[in-house]
């Protein structure tokens, strides 16, 4: 199943560790991802590498129109360093499968947050994940921005 890759990099005013400590709480998710409407099964457990990690089903909500379809998909998060990198590795329904890793680096006053994905998705549903997982990208860094200018 081929690959596709996408990438932002966007800065925020908030030291990395208040971004950090709040891309690493699942709750988080709520909102900072607009698909995202409830957080679920929270739970302790170690991603590919042995590593400490964070899992849990997030439920997206899709609208088409007047129908609306909740997608609960499976998250690993990790936390790398003291506050240095967040990796989540989603797995949809469909075949789906994400793996986002969000850098974060001191800039001034503030974080520049790059925000790396991969995307692996089945032919009939590539298009589709794709424009969805760039779209969220594009929102959830103008969400994240907003909430650590009220933060900071």
């Amino acid at each position: 199943m081929p690959t596709e890759e996408f990438r932002d990099t966007f800065r925020v005013v908030a030291p990395p560790a208040l971004v950090f400590a709040h891309l690493t709480d699942p709750h988080s998710y709520i909102g900072l991802s607009p698909l995202v409407v409830a957080v679920r099964d929270v739970h302790p457990t170690l991603d590919g590498q042995g590593r400490e990690a964070v899992a849990y089903v997030a439920v997206e909500r899709f609208r088409f129109g007047p129908v609306k379809w909740d997608n609960p998909i499976r998250v690993t998060l990790t936390g790398v360093g003291p506050h240095e990198q967040v990796i989540s590795a989603v797995v949809s329904p469909g075949g789906v499968r994400l793996r986002l890793v969000v850098d974060l680096v001191a800039d001034g006053d503030g974080t520049a947050v790059t925000e790396s994905g991969e995307l692996h998705a089945p032919w009939p549903l590539r298009r589709f994940a794709l424009g969805q997982a760039k779209a969220v990208q594009r929102k959830r860094a103008a969400e994240l921005a907003r909430r650590m200018a009220l933060a900071g």
